[in-house]
């Protein structure tokens, strides 16, 4: 597209081009966005180096003059979207790319790979903290996806309101807590369970997490009091009936005295395993294959679509798809998020062409994100990244109660144009 509009002389038009999602995966209520501060860095430092420029020439992908246009590409155009742990719904425009045709086309597969992930991530996530009603949960999904996401996937379940990972990467990148038991593997390294639970007291201390279910989980339990003592920190559950698992080691360790030790449960869990634990003495919860694979949807569906373009008389003009389905709604947009006396969201509306007046009952949701190819650094790395999760937390206290159903069913607000 690029080799055709710098051959046609259309590259340079100006464009508005918009990442939203038609509707919401899963028949889930709400999603949350999430990779954005990612995306800044990403977009910021792509470039074409000389070894890729060499390959699209040998392999005539493009020609000439798109090559020494490519060897020159930064983007120089402006990015509003939605603040990073904001929510979004059907048609949300959560992302308004403004620059030249060529310069903003560009980004489509960078955007939506990062933001189609991480939210899928960041929304399966924050259903799980719901279900969990207030209990921790430990993001420890990396062997379950790829090397490179497992860290994208820590840091949107963060946003979405996990309180740690064991992905140290994302620890040392973005500033996330971060914590880790030991495998079956360090009791079966060991000649007996004693070794193994001593060994591991002895580098880490009483306040450890134990692993029991590795051969008898009642044997292990006394075991792990008599090494650690009644101050033993944790011991981890990773397998059986856990309802009843649990409560049975709940009774043990109290009756052993140790009223203190936490459970924690690490197996193969969901948002609908978690909310069927919620009776029982669970302390905390690991989430690994589910959230790294957003619980069912590993993708948000979202697209990058051009809304508005400049003529060749230099005019504005709105542009949409109209074909069966996948029909668009065309000109720039800018949406509210409607909210009644109590400060509850009723409605997503969405102003085509111009803003309408800020109201204290129309909260505005797009904020400058790039200048001039600049990205606004209050969203960017560690200190972004807690702004967004903060920020999670507020958007989400704005939601109606049945929003937090884990049911199929339509999205917990409507989106309606004006």
């Amino acid at each position: 597209m690029v080799d055709a509009a710098i051959r046609s002389g259309t590259h340079e038009r100006e464009c508005v081009f918009e990442v939203f999602a038609r509707h919401l995966p899963g028949g889930r209520r709400y999603g949350v966005v999430a990779g954005t501060g990612r995306l800044l860095d990403l977009i910021a430092d792509f470039r074409f180096t000389d070894a890729e420029l060499e390959w699209l020439r040998d392999n005539e992908v493009v020609y000439d003059k798109a090559i020494d246009w490519l060897a020159d590409y930064r983007f120089t155009g402006n990015i509003w979207g939605y603040q990073e742990g904001e929510l979004y719904f059907p048609g949300s425009p959560i992302l308004v790319v403004d620059g030249t045709f060529a310069e903003a086309v560009l980004l489509e597969t960078l955007a939506l790979s990062v933001l189609n992930y991480d939210s899928a991530v960041a929304s399966a996530a924050a259903r799980m903290v719901s279900a969990a009603s207030g209990r921790p949960l430990a993001e420890m999904g990396s062997r379950r996806t790829g090397e490179r996401s497992a860290v994208a996937a820590a840091r949107a379940a963060f946003i979405a309101g996990f309180g740690a990972t064991s992905n140290l990467e994302a620890g040392r990148s973005w500033g996330i807590p971060t914590m880790g038991t030991a495998a079956h593997s360090f009791t079966l390294l060991h000649d007996t369970e004693e070794d193994a639970f001593r060994a591991q007291v002895a580098a880490l201390g009483a306040g450890t997490t134990l692993l029991v279910d590795t051969y008898d989980v009642p044997a292990a339990v006394d075991l792990a009091v008599r090494v650690a003592g009644t101050g033993l920190g944790a011991v981890r559950i990773d397998s059986g009936d856990l309802p009843e698992q649990v409560a049975a080691v709940r009774r043990q360790l109290d009756a052993l005295g140790a009223t203190k030790t936490r459970i924690t449960v690490t197996n193969d869990l969901d948002e609908f395993t978690i909310a069927a634990l919620r009776a029982a003495p669970v302390d905390s919860y690991g989430v690994g294959t589910s959230v790294v694979t957003g619980s069912g949807s590993p993708a948000a569906g979202m697209v990058y679509k051009l809304v508005a373009r400049k003529g060749s008389d230099g005019e504005w003009l709105s542009v949409a798809k109209r074909s069966a389905h996948k029909a668009t709604v065309g000109g720039r947009k800018f949406p509210v998020r409607e909210l009644d006396e109590a400060g509850r969201a009723t409605a997503e509306v969405i102003h085509v062409g111009e803003p309408e007046r800020a109201t204290s009952r129309h909260r505005p949701l797009l904020v400058p994100l790039m200048n001039a190819g600049t990205p606004v650094e209050r969203y960017r790395g560690a200190a972004g990244t807690a702004l967004a999760r903060e920020h999670r937390a507020s958007a989400m206290a704005e939601l109606p109660a049945d929003a937090f159903r884990l049911s199929r069913g339509d999205p917990a607000i409507p989106t309606r144009y004006e």
